[in-house]
């Protein structure tokens, strides 16, 4: 007999028992639950003007370098432009450290979400925040 037939003779150490590979089990691989939450994120920025001046002469230059940006907030270039549309454009072009360079000063930041699936009511969060203030 050879080492394949003979049942007395230990499994040669390179082949694995049957037994041993068969028992094992894998872990079922995890899948994500579709849920379907939606969020919505709002922030608002609470802002002084400071320089009513710098703040209209940044916004006018910024009409006549994005007339789009301008046209989406009503502005039109050969119309007056009023201190908060003024105020609006900037702050839709640009971040915090550069409206306070040009006029503007943050007092407050707010930021709302809201989430929820599609068969419960909405869950919202507020946190707002001043200038030297955590978050």
């Amino acid at each position: 007999m050879n080492h394949l037939t003979d049942l007395t003779r230990p499994p040669h150490p390179a082949q694995p028992k049957l037994r041993a590979v068969v028992g094992v089990q894998r872990p079922a691989q995890a899948r994500p639950l579709d849920l379907r939450v939606r969020a919505q994120r709002i922030q608002i920025d609470e802002l002084i003007v400071d320089d009513p001046r710098q703040v209209l002469a940044h916004a006018e230059q910024a009409v006549l370098d994005d007339p789009e940006a301008a046209a989406l907030l009503g502005i039109c270039p050969a119309g007056p432009l009023s201190l908060p549309a003024a105020a609006a454009l900037l702050c839709a072009l640009h971040d915090t450290e550069a409206l306070t360079a040009m006029g503007l000063r943050l007092t407050r930041h707010t930021t709302r979400v809201s989430a929820s699936d599609q068969q419960t009511e909405p869950v919202s969060l507020v946190r707002s925040t001043g200038p030297g203030e955590e978050g």
